[in-house]
């Protein structure tokens, strides 16, 4: 109980943390958006039982790497094509993985 509730704190944490860097950030918004819309797929699996806790822990670690590849990505004040089509199929692979997360046959609940 106590290990899923910090890890409910620390996705919306990270999901406020996305926020932020958005409103910051100008070189790289459909990045952002899609960052943000498989944080509410991951959030609506764990919701609806379909995520159990260790594939959420994946995910959001997942997530967490992409952000830190953004930044890196942006740190030197240009995100080149090359490190944007990076991002793009990091991207890709995190909602391959989220969708796999949801479809498998393991619940956290039963039903």
């Amino acid at each position: 109980m106590k290990k899923s509730l910090l890890f409910f704190i620390a996705s919306i944490v990270v999901m406020f943390g996305l926020t932020v860097v958005a409103s910051a950030q100008t070189k790289t918004p459909g990045i952002t958006k899609r960052q943000k819309n498989q944080q509410k797929r991951i959030f609506k699996g764990v919701k609806n039982g379909s995520v159990t806790g260790r594939e959420f822990k994946k995910l959001q670690k997942q997530q967490f790497r992409t952000q830190k590849a953004k930044k890196r990505a942006k740190s030197d004040g240009v995100v080149t094509k090359r490190e944007r089509v990076r991002l793009h199929k990091r991207q890709n692979k995190n909602s391959r993985t989220i969708w796999r997360a949801k479809h498998n046959k393991r619940n956290r609940r039963t039903p």
